[in-house]
């Protein structure tokens, strides 16, 4: 059982799979941000464009 115990103590492979985990959680964080803010300036841009278009149609 201590040699186990051991063997246990001394494998690394979790941590890493735990870092890659972080670091894809924080990537994925980062793609939201820029998802949320692309779909923003998205919606405000169609806004100007109706806006614009319904302008138009008054005139």
């Amino acid at each position: 059982m201590v040699k186990f115990l051991k063997t246990i103590r001394k494998d690394d492979r979790g941590a890493t799979a735990v870092e890659y985990g972080l670091i894809i959680a924080l990537i994925f964080l980062a793609m939201i941000g820029g998802v949320q803010t692309f779909g923003e300036r998205a919606i405000e841009m169609w806004d100007y464009v109706s806006a614009r278009m319904a302008a138009a149609g008054n005139n």
